[in-house]
Order: C-alpha cells, then structure tokens, then sequence
C-alpha cells in the first residue's frame, strides 16, 4: 500500500523535478502528514492499553488510580515490565528500547536512515510502558517514531545524506508539533536536537512538516493549551535573584535525574538473573508507590497541572519531586520505554512549586505567586535535560500559551542548562549515546570522524623488516619506505619496533657498522600505535601527541600483531572532507 500511494508518486517526482529543494519540500509534506498520523495513533494506542490495564483510557491518571482497585495499581506496572521485558529481549536490537537518542545518533552517524521494524517495535514498547503506568514520557517515543517513518519515506528516493537528515528532522518536528500543538517548537527542537544548524535548505521542509503536523494534532485533539495557567506575571524584577536560585536547583534535579538513570542501568547490568525481568521488578516497585502516591503514574500532566494550579503545599510538592526522580530514573535505568521530557516538566513543576513558595513568604508582596515559579521550573529542568534550551523555552510557551513570564523562564532556562553542561554534561540523550560509545561532543564533525574507523584509511604500503636484518640492508630499505620509517616484524608479523633515518643518527651514513648491527639492536621498542578498531578522533590525538606521521595499526585482540599503518595526511584529509560536507549542508549546497 505505501509503494502505491507514496513511494510511487514520490519516485515518480523525483524523476520529472531535478529541483532537490522542491523534492524535499513536497516529501517533507507526506512525512509531516506521516508523523503527526503516527503520534496520534500512538496517543491513542497508550489510551487503549492504559484502559486494558488501570481500567480507565482518560488522562487524569492520579484521578482514575484513586478509584481503582488497589490491587490493580500495585500489579499493572509490573505486568506491563514483564511484557516490555519479552519483547526488549527477544526483538530489539541490543536488547534496549529506542528513542531520542538513536534518532540524534542516526541524524550524525547514519545520514538520518533508521529501520522502520525497529521504529515500531519501539513505539509498542513504549505504548505498553505508558499504558502500564510506567513513570516515563510519551514525547520522546512519538519522536522516534516520526523519525523512523520519515526514514521509511525517505529510503525509496534514494536521497543524499543532507536530504535524508533533513527529512528525519521533518519526522521529529512533526511528531512534536503534534504532540504538544507546538509548530514553532518543534521546527526549533528538530533544528537544535537532531540536524545541529538553522541552515535555510532544512529549515524550509521542516516548518512545512511541523505545521502538518500542527493541523492533525488539532483536527483531532483540538486546539488549546496542554496547560492553563492563572494570570501569573513578573511583579517586581527583584524576583530575579530568586529565578537564578530556582535555575541552580532545577539543574540539581536534572543532574540527580540523569546521574540516577545512569546508576540504575548500570545497576541492572551486574544484576543475577534474566534482564527481561528487570522492568517487572522496577514496574512492582512503582505501583507499590503509587498506591500512597499515584501522581507518579504515567507522563504526570494532571500533577502537573494541579501544581500550576497552585494546589498543592511545600511537602507534597516537594516528596513528588523526589519521587519522580527516583521513579523515573528505575522505570527508564531497568529498561521501560518512554521518554524523560514529561517527567521533566513533573519535576520541574514541583522543584519550581516547593521553591516558590519559600521564597514567596518573606516578601509576598514581591512575589508573582508560587504557581508562577512552578511554570519557570518546568522549563528550567526540562531545557537541562534535553540540553535544548532554545526549543524548550518554545515548548513551555506554547504548552501555556502564555508569554507573561517570558524573562524569567528565560533567565532560569539559561542557568540550569549551563551548569548541567558544566557540572554533568549536554544532556541526558548524550549521556545515553556516551554509554553506548557514541560521543557527540565537539559538533558534528567530530562525530563523522568517531564514525570512521582506522580500519577504513588503513594502508598497506609499509615496509618491514626482520629483526636479523643488518644496517646495510636497512639503509637500502628506509630509501624505499613511507616517510623513512621500517616496522621490525617477526615470522608471525608481530611487531617489535619500528626505525627511522632520524633514529639511525650518524650510522645511517657510517658503512663501517653495516655488519654489526641489526634491525633488533636498532628498533625502537613499544613504538606508538593505534587498533584497528579506533576512531579517526583518537587518530586525531594520538598523532598530535607523538609528533609523527605515520603510525602503525595492531589488531583489537592481539596488540602486537601489525595490520598495515595509517598516515597522519590521510585522517586530515578525511577530517577536512567531513568539515566541507557539513559546511555544505549548512549552507544547502550540493556536493
């Protein structure tokens, strides 16, 4: 049926338009469409299972808990782990969910190609996490998945790789726009999170994709805030000083969120036992919870709600900021699907909330109230996470539809996001990827070069020696070498060291030692080297710190085998390539 409807048409344009931007225009449309589909199916699909398992399919979860039986509660989240367990192991790759993460790790290492199997295997995860209770978001999942079939979309055109990233930023702003009624938002955080520049030639599809995405989510969800906020505005800018603070804690909060996630996973991998049973065991321990506290269930927007609303004191703000963390960082270190940007805004509206009202109460005269410092603390933890300040501040706006306090989400946005990058790191997406060992700090382009292996610039064009090899036989060999540089081998080409004219010194020219000394007696031992298997970053480094320009490569498992060697021109060379090919992306160039 796709081939049909879609790929035919669009193969069909391909051929007739030799326009590349009116191509990626006209596929951006049918991926905003696409996507926006898709997170609306998703929503949906959550609140079909939610009604399977909790026995209610409307979003006041806390609410609907409270009337359920407590036996439901208690168990629903571990019978949803159970089953996200199954399906983890046996079906995905890596046998971990998917999310924001792989599709930042597609846009930079892959050219924006993701596998559409997959793509769905992570939605039902994440749809049966959800729907179970599991303390996650649903933002993140709706992501991947608009990613995932902009990939599907985009694979029969056969684009090129700045026109496939771009059509994944197109899924990702979408899904966005659709998830939150949020057009502006999400064309910024696909602009910031998933493609890294505002170039013109991606910026055009991907506002045509998100405003697609804007028309579904309000064809069939209508159109108004996720959010309605009472009339909060900056009273007096002596409340500043009181906005850098709350900036401070939320960037505690997002740290203790990350560091936590990060701990439980690892936790989880020297657990005894089957992994898959690993998010049943976290599920009981949330529904267990949840039985004093069922705020905590699900993405948390009534709690959330309620909290802007001003409903609730210091110590029931201040416990379900702790809660959630803790909640959160079990459901998604254990191994549940979901995302972190609806528990992000949880435990920002309730650091925010808790925070405000201490410090309302010594001037309250001064003070905007404490709902409206519950509003700043969404952002506030929110941009630290996602390390997306620019989008998240878009995001809280329009969530609220009120630009009041603009300044002050700012000013807190600002403070949290920069010293969570100083203090922990970019954010959780990138903390993900650094685990998997994927680095994506330094930009793009030194993300292009981790992506290349030494075993792709590796040459064979160095020359040997054998450790009997005299000097007379080494001078005729260093005329013939790269670089005038020998590597020493034995029968088994393992290396022992290496010589160079520089090393040889006077006995280069001094015939009188021809037969005298040899090859062993000469070699530099334990010469620097790189593994097969090391990046072009490392590469990078290895060769500014040596001060050389050609280095031996050794095989991963056995250090001392010698598999070829690798110039320091050649990964400059490469270094260079991938600075001009994003150079012109950015700037819709076509190489």
């Amino acid at each position: 049926m796709f081939k049909t409807f879609v790929a035919r048409p669009l193969v069909g344009l391909k051929r007739l338009v030799r326009n590349d931007q009116l191509l990626t225009s006209v596929a951006a449309l049918v991926v905003g469409f696409a996507a926006a589909a898709g997170a609306v199916g998703f929503r949906e699909a959550i609140s079909a299972v939610q009604w399977l398992f909790l026995g209610f399919h409307h979003e006041l979860v806390a609410s609907g808990a409270r009337e359920s039986g407590w036996w439901r509660i208690a168990l629903a989240p571990a019978a949803g782990g159970l089953l996200v367990g199954l399906i983890t192991y046996w079906l995905m790759p890596g046998r971990r969910p998917q999310g924001v993460a792989n599709v930042i790790e597609a846009s930079a290492l892959r050219a924006g190609r993701m596998s559409f199997r997959q793509g769905i295997g992570a939605a039902v995860i994440s749809i049966l996490s959800i729907g179970s209770g599991a303390s996650v978001g649903r933002e993140g999942p709706a992501v991947h998945l608009g990613a995932a079939l902009a990939s599907f979309v985009g694979r029969p055109l056969h684009l090129t790789r700045s026109q496939s990233r771009t059509l994944l930023g197109c899924g990702v702003a979408s899904a966005v726009a659709a998830s939150f009624n949020a057009p502006i938002a999400g064309v910024f955080f696909a602009l910031e999170v998933v493609i890294g520049h505002y170039a013109l030639s991606a910026f055009a599809p991907i506002v045509i994709a998100s405003v697609c995405g804007t028309i579904v989510s309000r064809m069939w969800f209508g159109d108004f805030p996720a959010f309605r906020l009472a009339n909060y505005e900056i009273v007096s800018f002596l409340q500043f000083p009181a906005f850098a603070l709350l900036g401070i804690a939320c960037a505690a909060a997002a740290i203790a969120l990350m560091r936590l996630t990060a701990m439980v996973e690892r936790t989880a991998e020297t657990l005894p036992g089957p992994r898959w049973l690993h998010p049943a065991f976290a599920g009981l321990i949330v529904g267990v919870v949840a039985l004093w506290y069922p705020e905590i269930l699900g993405v948390g927007y009534e709690a959330t709600d309620n909290a802007l609303k001003e409903q609730y004191g210091f110590q029931l703000l201040a416990t379900l900021a702790v809660l959630k963390i803790l909640m959160t960082a079990l459901c998604l270190g254990a191994g549940f699907g979901g995302g972190v940007f609806s528990p992000s805004l949880f435990i920002g509206a309730m650091v925010g909330g808790s925070f405000g009202l201490v410090a309302s109460h010594p001037f309250p005269h001064l003070s905007s109230g404490h709902g409206a410092y519950t509003m700043i603390g969404m952002g506030a933890v929110a941009g630290a996470v996602l390390g997306a300040p620019i989008s998240t501040i878009l995001i809280i706006f329009e969530l609220t539809s009120d630009y009041r306090l603009t300044i002050g989400v700012m000013v807190a946005v600002v403070i949290a996001s920069l010293l969570t990058r100083v203090w922990h790191g970019p954010s959780f997406f990138a903390d993900q990827l650094k685990r998997r060992g994927f680095d994506l700090q330094g930009g793009h382009d030194m993300a292009a070069l981790r992506s290349l292996k030494v075993h792709d610039l590796m040459r064979q064009d160095h020359v040997t020696v054998p450790p009997e090899a005299m000097l007379g036989t080494l001078r005729d060999r260093l005329r013939q070498a790269p670089l005038n540089e020998l590597f020493v081998v034995d029968g088994d080409d393992r290396l022992i060291g290496t010589i160079t004219l520089e090393e040889l010194g006077d006995a280069a020219f001094d015939q009188s030692h021809d037969q005298e000394l040899c090859a062993e007696n000469l070699a530099r031992r334990s010469p620097p080297v790189l593994a097969r298997s090391d990046d072009l970053q490392k590469a990078i480094r290895r060769f500014g710190e040596v001060d050389e320009g050609l280095l031996g490569v050794v095989d991963d498992h056995d250090g001392t085998r010698l598999l070829g060697c690798l110039h320091e021109r050649d990964v400059m060379r490469a270094y260079n390539t991938a600075l001009v090919n994003l150079r012109a992306e950015e700037h819709g160039e076509t190489l």
